[in-house]
């Protein structure tokens, strides 16, 4: 492993992008969005993606210069449309343009269409939280698990995230896919070759399987069950529905570097406290049942650990495995010296 500070491990990330092709603003929405990722810890959200999304450009399953183009059609919505482009840089549009309906209106919806891969779902409401007002997020994605009962993978790991803000302290972040386990988890086992949990996917012939790279040619199982597999189908409803956008099982896989534009689609929900009970009100009751929570011992906030590695981060930078440093320093035009 080797320790980058963020803001190299951003600059070598967008270099590489914009090498393979990335207009300034796509490669520099996307490297910051993979970078916070790594800085929260989710690695399999950071900067192990580069190399697919440098992948996708070369292979026209991106449109590296697309401008993310807004068109409001009522008070509390709007409609992005990403243009074939990545996600980030329509994300921070949507989130934008949302925020400012719920200021005005109390609500702010956004969808966003003819979009990619858009990562760990709670990043792009960070700046939802600092406005004080509540975010939710969710997205569609490539076809990896089967509906209940059926065989054929037919929905995306399809992830949902929320974030409340809190009255001076750190919000409460939730961030989960529907699948047992993300995707990208068995993505960063594979090209590691380590085995995965029994319980999270299963081969191309639908068994169960502990080798991850089997479970990326199978599908993946749903958490909690029926219920995951349920919301998941809601998710791909509200999505596809409300964007426009195409269905996960209308996707090729991301882990493919040939295939067509995914062009699948993401939601965002902004609600500003103040239109509703109250601004006081609402940190009243968040904070009445963050305390009772956390007086049960050895009960977690979600969101902490995030917190505590982005703190971590920003001071020490973070751990990658020394391979894909070197290939990230080779796709942005650097030698591993340098």
């Amino acid at each position: 492993m080797t320790r980058v500070a963020l803001d190299e491990l951003e600059r070598i990330a967008a270099s590489a992008l914009r090498r393979a092709g990335a207009s300034a603003r796509q490669a520099a929405a996307t490297a910051a969005a993979l970078a916070r990722a790594d800085a929260v810890g989710l690695p399999s959200h950071g900067v192990s993606r580069v190399p697919m999304y440098v992948a996708h450009l070369r292979h026209d399953r991106v449109v590296g210069h697309a401008e993310p183009v807004a068109r409001s059609t009522r008070a509390s919505a709007v409609v992005v449309d990403a243009g074939c482009g990545f996600a980030f840089a329509a994300c921070d549009v949507a989130i934008a343009e949302a925020m400012r309906l719920a200021r005005t209106t109390g609500v702010g919806v956004a969808a966003v269409t003819n979009s990619h891969h858009f990562g760990a779902a709670a990043l792009p409401l960070e700046a939802v939280a600092s406005a004080g007002m509540i975010g939710i997020a969710m997205g569609n994605s490539p076809a990896a698990m089967p509906a209940w009962g059926g065989k054929r993978p037919l929905f995306g790991t399809n992830p949902i995230a929320a974030v409340f803000p809190r009255r001076d302290a750190a919000p409460v972040v939730i961030d989960l896919s529907l699948s047992e386990v993300a995707r990208g988890k068995i993505m960063v086992a594979a090209k590691q070759g380590k085995a995965i949990p029994l319980g999270w996917a299963l081969d191309e012939a639908g068994q169960p399987t502990t080798d991850a790279s089997a479970a990326l040619r199978g599908s993946m199982l749903p958490a909690g069950g029926v219920k995951g597999a349920m919301l998941a189908l809601m998710v791909e409803l509200l999505v596809t529905s409300l964007a426009g956008a195409q269905f996960g099982a209308e996707a090729d896989s991301f882990f493919d570097d040939a295939g067509n534009r995914p062009r699948i689609g993401q939601l965002f929900l902004v609600l500003d406290p103040g239109a509703f009970a109250g601004s006081d009100i609402y940190a009243e009751r968040v904070e009445a049942l963050v305390h009772t929570l956390l007086d049960d011992a050895g009960a977690r906030l979600p969101g902490a650990r995030r917190q505590r590695a982005q703190a971590d981060a920003a001071a020490q930078g973070v751990e990658i495995p020394e391979a894909l440093w070197s290939d990230l320093k080779s796709l942005a035009g650097e030698s591993i010296e340098a």
